[in-house]
């Protein structure tokens, strides 16, 4: 080939090479391709891991791609294909040593890859930062947050994490009904709609919509009204103070002896439906 290209004049010299460059460019674009198709398909997704080393590898291969062609325009100048793999070894050997975090990241994140610490799709709280897991990398961990931004956390920089294992947390509050039957249909409807203009005037707190388990009855005799609210983490400002003042003014009105502490707010953690057994494709 070199022959070839040495008996041509330097216009299609330079057009030949330009066509190498260009064949190489459509080979990877098609390589991304194929690689974005295959993580579209529902039977990767089932594989988040799989989808992270796919996507690595596919790095891997580009990279080798671009690599390749550059090293065989270069000999077609004269340069050693020995020299030029040479110096890119030593290259690549300065760079891993002034880019120590870039290599902290990777090994980090074939850490999250290969354990089951965190998932695609989990609710976590990383270094701070609070979100549903988007993306494993080798470099970043993303989460989308409350506020629908998207948060790159460097692998490197996680020390600490956080899994809520139902994708919410869900905040109790008990509300004691007392009286006669018309005040205590009084006080459920009171709460019933102060709930439902929580979930309009705080939408950015809620993962999922509020929901009454309507009325227990202990054995003591006591009777409450239970509603549940699954909200983000830390997001439960608005309930504690708003719904909660808002309430007990309302059920004043309603009972005129009706006490704070007649209302209580408590956080549960619902049990954890088991995750189906994990199998690789082969």
């Amino acid at each position: 080939m070199s022959d070839i290209l040495n008996n041509l004049a330097l216009p299609s010299r330079l057009a030949a090479f330009a066509g190498i460059a260009v064949a190489t460019h459509l080979l990877v674009i098609l390589v991304r391709q194929l690689a974005q198709r295959a993580f579209l398909s529902q039977q990767v997704n089932r594989y988040q891991k799989l989808r992270s080393i796919a996507t690595l590898t596919t790095s891997a291969l580009v990279f080798s791609l671009y690599f390749l062609a550059v090293g065989f325009i270069l000999r077609e100048f004269g340069v050693s294909l020995t020299a030029y793999l040479a110096s890119a070894s030593v290259l690549g050997l300065a760079i891993g040593f002034g880019s120590q975090g870039i290599v902290q990241d990777v090994v980090t994140g074939l850490t999250f890859i290969f354990s089951d610490l965190v998932d695609v799709g989990d609710l976590v709280e990383i270094s701070g930062q609070t979100g549903i897991v988007k993306a494993i990398t080798m470099r970043f961990v993303e989460l989308g947050n409350a506020m629908g931004a998207t948060v790159f956390i460097p692998n490197r920089t996680i020390n600490n994490v956080i899994n809520y294992p139902r994708g919410y947390v869900r905040c109790i509050v008990d509300i004691t009904l007392r009286g006669d039957e018309a005040s205590r249909d009084a006080i459920e409807a009171t709460a019933l709609r102060l709930m439902s203009l929580v979930q309009q005037q705080f939408p950015g707190i809620q993962m999922r919509e509020p929901s009454s388990e309507g009325r227990i009855k202990f054995d003591a005799g006591k009777e409450i009204l239970r509603i549940k609210f699954r909200i983000w983490p830390n997001r439960e400002k608005p309930i504690e103070t708003t719904y909660y003042q808002e309430l007990i003014s309302e059920l004043k009105q309603i009972v005129p002896d009706y006490q704070p502490w007649m209302v209580s707010i408590s956080y549960e953690v619902e049990k954890r439906v088991a995750r189906a057994a994990r199998k690789w494709l082969w």
